[in-house]
Protein backbone atom coordinates (compact mmCIF):
# COMPACT_ATOMS: atom_id res chain seq x y z
CA UNK A 1 0.00 0.00 0.00
CA UNK A 2 3.04 2.30 -0.15
CA UNK A 3 1.79 3.21 -3.62
CA UNK A 4 -1.11 4.97 -1.91
CA UNK A 5 -0.15 6.21 1.53
CA UNK A 6 1.71 5.52 4.76
CA UNK A 7 -1.65 5.84 6.51
CA UNK A 8 -4.18 3.36 5.12
CA UNK A 9 -7.76 4.19 6.11
CA UNK A 10 -11.31 3.50 4.97
CA UNK A 11 -10.63 5.87 2.06
CA UNK A 12 -8.53 3.10 0.53
CA UNK A 13 -11.02 0.25 0.92
CA UNK A 14 -12.30 0.45 -2.68
CA UNK A 15 -8.76 0.17 -4.03
CA UNK A 16 -8.02 -2.72 -1.68
CA UNK A 17 -11.06 -4.52 -3.07
CA UNK A 18 -9.58 -4.06 -6.55
CA UNK A 19 -6.36 -5.69 -5.33
CA UNK A 20 -8.42 -8.62 -4.09
CA UNK A 21 -9.99 -8.90 -7.56
CA UNK A 22 -6.54 -8.95 -9.18
CA UNK A 23 -5.64 -11.95 -7.05
CA UNK A 24 -3.67 -10.64 -4.08
CA UNK A 25 -3.84 -12.56 -0.80
CA UNK A 26 -2.95 -9.60 1.41
CA UNK A 27 -1.52 -6.11 1.73
CA UNK A 28 1.40 -4.50 3.51
CA UNK A 29 0.76 -1.28 5.41
CA UNK A 30 3.06 1.23 7.05
CA UNK A 31 2.80 1.49 10.84
CA UNK A 32 3.85 5.07 11.51
CA UNK A 33 0.45 6.31 12.65
CA UNK A 34 -0.22 5.66 16.36
CA UNK A 35 -4.04 5.54 16.47
CA UNK A 36 -5.21 2.02 17.38
CA UNK A 37 -8.81 2.46 16.23
CA UNK A 38 -7.81 2.90 12.59
CA UNK A 39 -5.87 -0.37 12.57
CA UNK A 40 -8.83 -2.15 14.10
CA UNK A 41 -11.09 -0.76 11.38
CA UNK A 42 -8.67 -1.73 8.60
CA UNK A 43 -8.22 -5.19 10.09
CA UNK A 44 -11.95 -5.80 10.35
CA UNK A 45 -12.45 -4.76 6.74
CA UNK A 46 -9.66 -7.01 5.49
CA UNK A 47 -11.05 -9.95 7.43
CA UNK A 48 -14.47 -9.33 5.89
CA UNK A 49 -13.05 -9.71 2.36
CA UNK A 50 -10.62 -12.50 3.28
CA UNK A 51 -7.36 -10.59 2.86
CA UNK A 52 -4.41 -10.72 5.22
CA UNK A 53 -2.21 -7.86 6.37
CA UNK A 54 1.39 -7.37 7.37
CA UNK A 55 3.22 -4.24 8.43
CA UNK A 56 6.28 -2.16 7.69
CA UNK A 57 8.05 0.22 10.06
CA UNK A 58 10.86 2.75 9.92
CA UNK A 59 12.30 4.88 12.73
CA UNK A 60 13.48 8.47 12.83
CA UNK A 61 16.60 9.93 14.39
CA UNK A 62 14.78 10.64 17.64
CA UNK A 63 14.00 6.89 17.94
CA UNK A 64 17.37 5.47 16.91
CA UNK A 65 18.03 2.03 18.46
CA UNK A 66 21.78 2.50 18.08
CA UNK A 67 22.00 5.93 19.68
CA UNK A 68 24.45 6.46 22.53
CA UNK A 69 21.55 8.10 24.40
CA UNK A 70 19.54 5.52 26.36
CA UNK A 71 16.42 7.70 26.19
CA UNK A 72 16.56 7.74 22.39
CA UNK A 73 16.98 3.96 22.30
CA UNK A 74 14.00 3.61 24.63
CA UNK A 75 11.93 5.81 22.33
CA UNK A 76 12.83 3.45 19.49
CA UNK A 77 11.77 0.42 21.50
CA UNK A 78 8.53 2.12 22.48
CA UNK A 79 7.76 2.89 18.82
CA UNK A 80 8.41 -0.71 17.79
CA UNK A 81 6.16 -1.94 20.62
CA UNK A 82 3.45 0.49 19.52
CA UNK A 83 3.71 -0.88 15.98
CA UNK A 84 3.46 -4.44 17.30
CA UNK A 85 0.31 -3.61 19.24
CA UNK A 86 -1.23 -1.89 16.22
CA UNK A 87 -0.30 -4.76 13.92
CA UNK A 88 -1.92 -7.15 16.37
CA UNK A 89 -5.05 -4.96 16.37
CA UNK A 90 -5.15 -5.21 12.57
CA UNK A 91 -4.72 -8.99 12.68
CA UNK A 92 -1.26 -9.10 11.11
CA UNK A 93 1.58 -11.51 11.86
CA UNK A 94 4.71 -9.82 10.49
CA UNK A 95 6.45 -6.46 10.68
CA UNK A 96 9.30 -5.76 8.28
CA UNK A 97 11.46 -2.70 7.71
CA UNK A 98 14.69 -0.99 8.74
CA UNK A 99 13.89 -0.59 12.43
CA UNK A 100 17.32 -1.89 13.43
CA UNK A 101 18.51 1.73 13.21
CA UNK A 102 17.16 5.13 12.22
CA UNK A 103 16.39 5.72 8.55
CA UNK A 104 18.77 8.05 6.68
CA UNK A 105 20.68 8.88 9.87
CA UNK A 106 24.44 8.68 9.51
CA UNK A 107 27.37 8.96 11.91
CA UNK A 108 29.98 9.48 9.17
CA UNK A 109 31.69 6.31 10.41
CA UNK A 110 31.41 2.70 9.38
CA UNK A 111 29.12 0.61 11.61
CA UNK A 112 30.63 0.00 15.03
CA UNK A 113 30.38 -3.20 17.02
CA UNK A 114 28.85 -1.29 19.92
CA UNK A 115 26.08 -0.11 17.58
CA UNK A 116 25.25 -3.69 16.63
CA UNK A 117 25.09 -4.55 20.32
CA UNK A 118 22.74 -1.66 21.06
CA UNK A 119 20.51 -2.59 18.13
CA UNK A 120 20.44 -6.24 19.20
CA UNK A 121 19.48 -5.29 22.75
CA UNK A 122 16.56 -3.15 21.56
CA UNK A 123 15.44 -5.75 19.02
CA UNK A 124 15.56 -8.56 21.56
CA UNK A 125 13.28 -6.61 23.88
CA UNK A 126 11.00 -5.86 20.94
CA UNK A 127 10.94 -9.55 19.96
CA UNK A 128 9.89 -10.47 23.48
CA UNK A 129 6.93 -8.11 23.11
CA UNK A 130 6.18 -9.43 19.62
CA UNK A 131 6.09 -13.00 20.90
CA UNK A 132 3.17 -12.11 23.16
CA UNK A 133 1.22 -10.93 20.10
CA UNK A 134 2.22 -13.83 17.85
CA UNK A 135 4.10 -11.47 15.55
CA UNK A 136 7.45 -11.99 13.83
CA UNK A 137 9.79 -9.05 13.32
CA UNK A 138 11.81 -9.11 10.09
CA UNK A 139 14.30 -6.23 9.92
CA UNK A 140 15.48 -5.23 6.47
CA UNK A 141 18.89 -4.42 5.00
CA UNK A 142 18.85 -1.10 3.15
CA UNK A 143 21.23 0.37 0.62
CA UNK A 144 24.08 2.68 1.65
CA UNK A 145 22.11 5.83 0.80
CA UNK A 146 19.40 5.01 3.36
CA UNK A 147 21.32 3.49 6.27
CA UNK A 148 24.79 2.34 7.25
CA UNK A 149 24.35 -0.31 9.96
CA UNK A 150 22.83 -3.05 7.80
CA UNK A 151 23.42 -2.90 4.03
CA UNK A 152 24.01 -6.56 3.19
CA UNK A 153 22.55 -9.96 3.95
CA UNK A 154 25.73 -10.85 5.82
CA UNK A 155 25.27 -7.87 8.13
CA UNK A 156 21.58 -8.66 8.59
CA UNK A 157 22.31 -12.31 9.39
CA UNK A 158 24.91 -11.18 11.91
CA UNK A 159 22.37 -8.95 13.65
CA UNK A 160 19.65 -11.60 13.67
CA UNK A 161 22.10 -14.06 15.21
CA UNK A 162 23.06 -11.50 17.86
CA UNK A 163 19.40 -10.95 18.78
CA UNK A 164 18.92 -14.72 19.03
CA UNK A 165 15.14 -14.74 19.41
CA UNK A 166 12.62 -16.89 17.47
CA UNK A 167 10.35 -13.89 16.88
CA UNK A 168 13.02 -11.93 15.07
CA UNK A 169 14.15 -13.18 11.67
CA UNK A 170 15.30 -11.51 8.43
CA UNK A 171 14.07 -10.60 4.97
CA UNK A 172 15.32 -10.10 1.42
CA UNK A 173 14.71 -7.16 -0.92
CA UNK A 174 16.30 -7.24 -4.40
CA UNK A 175 16.13 -3.44 -4.79
CA UNK A 176 18.71 -3.00 -2.05
CA UNK A 177 20.62 -6.16 -2.96
CA UNK A 178 20.93 -4.85 -6.52
CA UNK A 179 23.04 -2.02 -5.08
CA UNK A 180 24.92 -3.71 -2.26
CA UNK A 181 25.47 -7.38 -3.09
CA UNK A 182 27.92 -9.05 -5.47
CA UNK A 183 25.44 -11.83 -6.24
CA UNK A 184 21.72 -12.30 -5.65
CA UNK A 185 22.29 -16.03 -5.28
CA UNK A 186 24.99 -15.65 -2.63
CA UNK A 187 22.95 -13.03 -0.75
CA UNK A 188 19.88 -15.27 -0.63
CA UNK A 189 21.94 -18.26 0.45
CA UNK A 190 23.37 -16.16 3.28
CA UNK A 191 20.02 -15.03 4.67
CA UNK A 192 18.13 -18.25 3.87
CA UNK A 193 18.41 -19.81 7.37
CA UNK A 194 16.45 -16.90 8.87
CA UNK A 195 14.51 -15.57 5.84
CA UNK A 196 10.79 -15.22 6.56
CA UNK A 197 9.78 -12.33 4.29
CA UNK A 198 10.54 -11.25 0.71
CA UNK A 199 9.92 -7.98 -1.08
CA UNK A 200 9.54 -7.95 -4.85
CA UNK A 201 10.99 -4.56 -5.70
CA UNK A 202 12.53 -3.42 -8.98
CA UNK A 203 15.79 -1.49 -9.21
CA UNK A 204 13.91 1.79 -9.88
CA UNK A 205 10.98 1.01 -7.51
CA UNK A 206 8.64 0.74 -10.49
CA UNK A 207 6.82 -2.29 -11.87
CA UNK A 208 8.59 -5.58 -11.06
CA UNK A 209 9.96 -7.12 -14.23
CA UNK A 210 10.38 -3.82 -16.04
CA UNK A 211 13.90 -3.00 -14.83
CA UNK A 212 17.29 -4.66 -14.57
CA UNK A 213 16.96 -6.91 -11.52
CA UNK A 214 18.03 -10.45 -12.45
CA UNK A 215 14.71 -11.98 -11.49
CA UNK A 216 15.42 -15.51 -12.67
CA UNK A 217 18.45 -15.58 -10.40
CA UNK A 218 16.38 -14.17 -7.54
CA UNK A 219 13.47 -16.60 -7.81
CA UNK A 220 15.68 -19.53 -8.74
CA UNK A 221 17.82 -18.92 -5.67
CA UNK A 222 14.78 -18.58 -3.41
CA UNK A 223 13.47 -21.88 -4.78
CA UNK A 224 16.60 -23.64 -3.49
CA UNK A 225 15.96 -22.44 0.07
CA UNK A 226 12.55 -24.00 0.61
CA UNK A 227 11.08 -20.59 1.41
CA UNK A 228 7.28 -20.67 1.63
CA UNK A 229 6.35 -17.18 2.85
CA UNK A 230 5.01 -13.94 1.47
CA UNK A 231 6.09 -12.20 -1.72
CA UNK A 232 5.20 -8.55 -1.31
CA UNK A 233 5.42 -6.15 -4.22
CA UNK A 234 7.05 -2.96 -2.96
CA UNK A 235 6.72 -0.08 -5.39
CA UNK A 236 6.29 3.64 -4.85
CA UNK A 237 4.56 6.72 -6.18
CA UNK A 238 4.49 10.41 -5.28
CA UNK A 239 0.92 10.36 -3.95
CA UNK A 240 2.12 10.65 -0.35
CA UNK A 241 4.54 13.53 -0.84
CA UNK A 242 6.12 13.46 2.62
CA UNK A 243 6.89 9.76 2.25
CA UNK A 244 8.03 10.08 -1.38
CA UNK A 245 10.40 12.90 -0.52
CA UNK A 246 11.76 11.00 2.48
CA UNK A 247 12.71 8.01 0.32
CA UNK A 248 13.85 10.09 -2.68
CA UNK A 249 11.13 9.10 -5.13
CA UNK A 250 11.05 12.03 -7.55
CA UNK A 251 8.92 10.77 -10.42
CA UNK A 252 5.97 8.54 -11.22
CA UNK A 253 6.85 5.17 -12.74
CA UNK A 254 3.49 3.81 -13.92
CA UNK A 255 -0.14 4.25 -12.87
CA UNK A 256 -0.71 2.53 -9.53
CA UNK A 257 -3.10 -0.13 -10.71
CA UNK A 258 -0.92 -0.88 -13.73
CA UNK A 259 1.95 -1.59 -11.33
CA UNK A 260 -0.34 -3.78 -9.24
CA UNK A 261 -1.75 -5.75 -12.19
CA UNK A 262 1.49 -6.16 -14.13
CA UNK A 263 3.52 -6.77 -10.98
CA UNK A 264 1.12 -9.47 -9.84
CA UNK A 265 1.15 -11.20 -13.23
CA UNK A 266 4.94 -11.07 -13.37
CA UNK A 267 5.44 -12.35 -9.83
CA UNK A 268 2.93 -15.15 -10.25
CA UNK A 269 4.60 -16.20 -13.50
CA UNK A 270 8.02 -16.29 -11.84
CA UNK A 271 6.70 -18.30 -8.90
CA UNK A 272 5.20 -20.84 -11.31
CA UNK A 273 8.31 -20.89 -13.51
CA UNK A 274 10.56 -21.72 -10.58
CA UNK A 275 8.07 -24.10 -8.91
CA UNK A 276 7.80 -22.07 -5.73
Amino acid sequence: MHLWSTNVTSEHFADIEKLKEIGYDGIEIFLAEPERANYEEVGAFLKSIDLEVNGCLGLGAEQNPISEDAAVRQAGLDKIKEAIDNMHAAGGKNICGPFHSAFATFSRNSPQEEEYKRSAEVLHAAAEHAAQAGITLTPEALNRFECYLVNTMAQLKKLVDMVDHPNLRGMFDPHHANIEEKSFADAIETIAPVMTHVHISENDRGTPGSGNVAWDEVFGSIAKTGYDGWYYIEAFSRDDLDFANAINVWREFNPRMDICRDGYAFTKAMIEKHAL
